[in-house]
C-alpha cells in the first residue's frame, strides 16, 4: 500500500517568517501537534523546508524561557525534515520514520510538492483496521465450518 493512500490530505502548514505564536495558535485552532514549515515558490507549490512540532514548542522554547512574540518559525523548526513520496511504501516509511525517530512526516508528490501527512497514529489506526478485518475473517471462517458440518 502506498503512502499516499493513508496519509492525511489535509496538513495545516506554517512560513518561516511567522512567529513562533502564531504557529501555536495554529497547531491550537486546528488541533494538531505539529505544522509543516513550506516555500511556495514562483510554480504555486508548497514544499516542505521544515516541520515544528508542539514539543519544540514545549522544550525549545517554553521551558527555555523564550519570546514567542520575537522568534520566528524559520529560527526554531526543525529544518532537516524527512518526507515521504506519496508512492512510497508503509513498511518502507515506518523504517524510515524509525531510523529518525520522528512521529510524523510530510508527503510530497513527484516534484516535491506538498500533499499530505503521515503520522505514527496513521499506522496504527491501519494495522487495527487489517487486524479487525482479520479476526472477522477468522470468525467468519468458523462459523463456515460449523455450518458445513451440521450437513
Amino acid at each position: 500500500m502506498a503512502i499516499g493512500e493513508i496519509c492525511s490530505r489535509v496538513v495545516v502548514f506554517a512560513s518561516k517568517d511567522m512567529t513562533v505564536r502564531a504557529a501555536a495558535q495554529l497547531m491550537r485552532e486546528h488541533h494538531v501537534g505539529a505544522l509543516v514549515v513550506v516555500d511556495e515558490p514562483t510554480e504555486g507549490r508548497r514544499v516542505p523546508v521544515g516541520i515544528l512540532t508542539d514539543r519544540d514548542l514545549a522544550v525549545g522554547i517554553v521551558a527555555k524561557g523564550l519570546d514567542a512574540d520575537l522568534l520566528r518559525v524559520g529560527e526554531v523548526m526543525s529544518a532537516d525534515v524527512l518526507t515521504a513520496q506519496q508512492t512510497d511504501g508503509v513498511s518502507q516509511t515506518i523504517e524510515r520514520m524509525r531510523a529518525r525517530g520522528v512521529r510524523r512526516m510530510p508527503v510530497v508528490d513527484a516534484r516535491g510538492a506538498l500533499v499530505g501527512i503521515v503520522t505514527a497514529d496513521d499506522f496504527v489506526d491501519l494495522i487495527a483496521e487489517e487486524m479487525t478485518a482479520l479476526a472477522r475473517m477468522m470468525a467468519r471462517e468458523q462459523r463456515r465450518e460449523a455450518e458445513i458440518r451440521k450437513v
